[in-house]
């Protein structure tokens, strides 16, 4: 295994899939490489954490 160089989605910058995060992955489960770069990924996590998962409260 070895680094890889992955383009954002969201915001178009490229950012490198480590072999430590890569080994993550695998150890996870998760068949998919990750589309969104650290960053766009913690917006993204914040956002939805305070959109309450799109679940009103009464």
């Amino acid at each position: 295994m070895q680094d890889k160089t992955l383009t954002c989605k969201d915001c178009g910058a490229t950012f490198t899939f480590t072999v430590g995060e890569q080994e993550f992955y695998a150890e996870k489960g998760f068949t998919n490489e990750p589309a969104r770069c650290p960053e766009c990924r913690k917006a993204k996590k914040a956002s939805q954490k305070s959109s309450n998962g799109g679940f009103s409260r009464r």
